[in-house]
């Protein structure tokens, strides 16, 4: 039998994409990190997460780097680079020898992209985040914006990155060529936002800074009595009915017990008062016997954990989440990897970053093959070639609300044909759900929240409540590569469509589950939300500080990075020609996301000698981030932009100078001396203003027939050869239901009129 080796990474980033090649180690790939000698090198926290399991070679200089990548690429399958597009190497490399790299995935992210008016600006993550819209979301109404903690936008610009990766080399499957592949942070983060620019597109909303309040669900945190909680009461009536006995048992529902609070639609018109009774309960109680209690009671709610306390969680240790990485100072533990790979079996163990000297450096060797080779899965031929990577690849999509159809939106806009499942009788709160409509008077057709996320498919309304129902889905099965699915562990045994069910029927399937804290463990059955999520990863306490107690994430970040990593997972077993079942934890995949968080409590620090900061500009609400550089340094830019004397910019006066400043006018002048800039941008600036998205064309028309002509959110992930791209608007419920019965399963006519007869299309 041949052997299959690992996949080949030379890994050339810098922090805007560190995260792509740790991904990479995750699905035990051989990683070779190439570093400048006098580049800038991590503190050893960082060091350790970012690099364990690599080998490492230091050159020289920037031509003994550009030897050593040439000698390695023969036998490779992806290349990433990143940093600023001024600085960028291979690009040139490729230009010179394109043979040598043909077959590769070559992969670059910049700041803002290869082209565009900004494609030569630079910026930290609190730039990048500003200037993708991500930074206005957080902190308190009149205060400065906040970004999210631990680098979100680098580590969604890394996420983006191996996915970009992982496409071009599923395309390589097919095609036998590679092709390049660019990344900008900027688009990575202004996908990312949830509501954050739709709203303005479809009812000219500009969501905004809350505390931390939740906008389309009653949830938030609250403080215990020894420390922090995050729930709520959205979600099934069930959700309110069983919170309220529980206050009411205690004696304290105070007047939440009148009959008229049993109205949701009058709960949220006073929900302050409401949230004001809650507060009051969950104050008198201990956090952690608060959330024992309410998981008994399936309510979701959660302690909010820092990440010192992962260590300890029973959930994440019953699944091997956590990484031991053995140091010459003993073993250490770090967050794991968002999901658990078959070419790297949990529980994990790395070796630190091994830098490689003498005959080793000048002349590296890849690591031989170590396990069978898989068979080539057999490709489909779809309804049409739309010339994505992945043309021929069909997907069921079992999922609603926002991480699975994120998925699978991203599997659709590189050409899979989805086959979406959906039902007036399990409504998707996105379609249904008038606070998700975002605009006045829309109906279940033209939800902007849906349209947005379900373009590209085609709907199939399928009432699996009905055992008709559950016999056409698992009748779909053997016609599909991939099933996504986001139901409570156990659901689909229920119907017979267990992976091993599901195998039965289809042996090269390849099953996505994106429960929120697994399909085993002792949580298995927690009823989680985005925010319950997040106080369980770490990241919520995170998003305090010495001056404020945490706030959570107003918006869906950990949705859509969970989705992120079950794209990885699918494209993953979809490249590797095998079938198999990505049991993804959005629990995990937010944890994996706390990057040296878990380290730094166990390896000393140093603190930061600079911080980035975002200021306050001329106008209402306007604000500016710049990069984190010495504060003598930004003084000297504002004195020679201003005119003032550089004396006279005290800490007061900078200040006073940036806030007569325009943002944009400002970022372009600091921009031009070298020092990342970019104004705080909201919904409403990236749909309108921003430039650098609007010459890049990031938003993009498509005609619904309800809706009528509205923008979307574009791709992030652009390729050369298989550019991929937006087709369809979303589609009608069940607008395509009699013509997927009869391509896919053949019925006639008189059958599907039977079936909808009896309520199975519904």
């Amino acid at each position: 039998m041949t052997s299959h080796r690992p996949l080949r990474i030379i890994d050339l980033t810098d922090p805007l994409a560190l995260l792509a090649p740790r991904l990479f180690v995750g699905m035990g790939a051989d990683v070779i990190r190439i570093e400048t000698s006098g580049s800038d090198r991590e503190d050893p926290a960082e060091r350790l997460h970012w690099h364990a399991g690599k080998r490492v070679i230091v050159a020289d200089d920037p031509t003994h780097r550009d030897r050593l990548v040439a000698g390695l690429l023969a036998e490779a399958d992806v290349v990433v680079e990143s940093g600023p597009a001024t600085s960028l190497r291979t690009p040139a490399l490729r230009d010179a020898d394109p043979e040598s790299w043909a077959h590769l995935a070559h992969v670059v992210v910049t700041p803002f992209g290869l082209t565009g008016p900004r494609r030569e600006w630079i910026g930290d993550d609190t730039v990048l985040t500003a200037a993708g819209g991500m930074a206005w979301l957080g902190g308190d109404p009149g205060e400065a914006p906040e970004p999210p903690p631990r680098q979100q936008g680098l580590q969604l610009a890394g996420a983006h990155a191996a996915i970009g990766a992982f496409l071009a080399l599923v395309a390589r499957g097919r095609t036998g060529r590679g092709q390049l592949v660019e990344i900008s942070a900027q688009e990575a983060v202004a996908a990312t936002l949830e509501t954050g620019a739709i709203a303005w597109i479809h009812g000219g909303s500009i969501p905004g800074r809350t505390s931390g309040v939740y906008g389309h669900v009653a949830h938030r945190v609250f403080a215990g009595a020894d420390g922090h909680l995050a729930g709520g009461y959205s979600g099934s009536p069930r959700m309110w009915d069983d919170l309220l006995a529980w206050m009411g048992e205690e004696g304290e529902a105070e007047d939440l017990a009148d009959p008229r609070y049993a109205d949701v639609e009058l709960r949220w018109r006073e929900r302050p008062h409401v949230d004001e009774v809650v507060a009051r309960f969950v104050a008198r109680r201990k956090v952690h016997e608060f959330a024992e209690e309410a998981r008994r009671r399936a309510l979701p709610w959660t302690e909010v954990a820092s990440p010192a306390q992962l260590v300890d969680n029973p959930q994440l240790r019953h699944r091997s989440f956590l990484v031991e990485i053995d140091t010459s100072d003993g073993n250490l533990v770090d967050v794991g990897f968002p999901f658990a790979s078959p070419h790297l079996p949990r529980p994990v163990r790395l070796g630190a970053p091994a830098t490689l000297t003498g005959s080793e450096a000048e002349r590296p060797r890849w690591l031989p093959a170590t396990r069978p080779a898989a068979t080539r899965r057999r490709r489909r031929s779809g309804p049409a070639t739309r010339g994505g990577a992945l043309d021929g690849v069909r997907v069921l999509d079992l999922t609603w609300v926002l991480a699975g159809p994120y998925v699978t939106k991203t599997l659709a806009e590189h050409g899979a044909e989805i086959v979406k499942v959906e039902s007036s009788h399990r409504k998707d709160p996105t379609r249904f759900a008038p606070g998700m409509r975002l605009r006045p008077g829309a109906g279940p057709d033209d939800s902007g929240y849906f349209l947005n996320f379900n373009r590209n498919k085609r709907s199939l309304a399928l009432n699996l409540r009905t055992p008709r129902g559950q016999e056409i889905l698992r009748r779909l099965v053997p016609e599909v590569d991939v099933v996504v699915e986001n139901f409570s562990p156990g659901v689909l045994a229920k119907w017979d469509l267990a992976f091993d069910q599901l195998r039965e029927l289809n042996p090269e399937i390849i099953l996505v589950s994106m429960a929120g804290v697994g399909q085993d463990g002792p949580w298995r059955s927690a009823v989680t939300f985005a925010d319950t999520l997040a106080g369980m990863s770490g990241l919520t306490y995170e998003t305090g500080s010495s001056r404020r107690a945490p706030q959570g994430l107003t918006f869906g970040l950990g949705d859509m990075v969970a989705a992120n990593a079950a794209v990885l997972g699918a494209l993953e077993l979809l490249h590797a020609g095998e079938g198999g079942h990505v049991d993804l934890a959005q629990l995990e995949a937010m944890a994996a996301n706390l990057g040296p968080a878990l380290l730094e409590t166990q390896v000393g620090t140093p603190p930061a000698a600079t911080q980035s900061t975002i200021l306050r500009t001329r106008g209402e609400d306007r604000w500016i981030a710049i990069e984190a550089i010495d504060t003598d340094r930004l003084r000297q830019a504002l004195a020679e932009i201003s005119g003032r004397d550089l004396g006279d910019l005290t800490s007061r006066a900078i200040d006073e100078v940036v806030a007569t400043a325009d943002a944009d006018d400002l970022a372009a002048a600091l921009q031009s001396g070298g020092i990342g800039a970019y104004p705080v941008r909201d919904g409403r600036d990236l749909v309108e203003t921003d430039p650098q998205l609007a010459a890049r064309g990031f938003y993009q028309e498509l005609a619904h027939p309800v809706a009528q002509t509205v923008l979307h959110e574009g791709l992030v992930a652009h390729l050369t050869d298989t550019p991929g791209g937006l087709w369809e608007p979303a589609p009608l419920l069940g607008q395509h239901s009699a013509e997927l019965l009869t391509d896919l399963l053949e019925m006639s006519p008189e059958e599907i009129d039977a079936l909808r007869t009896e309520g199975v299309l519904e």
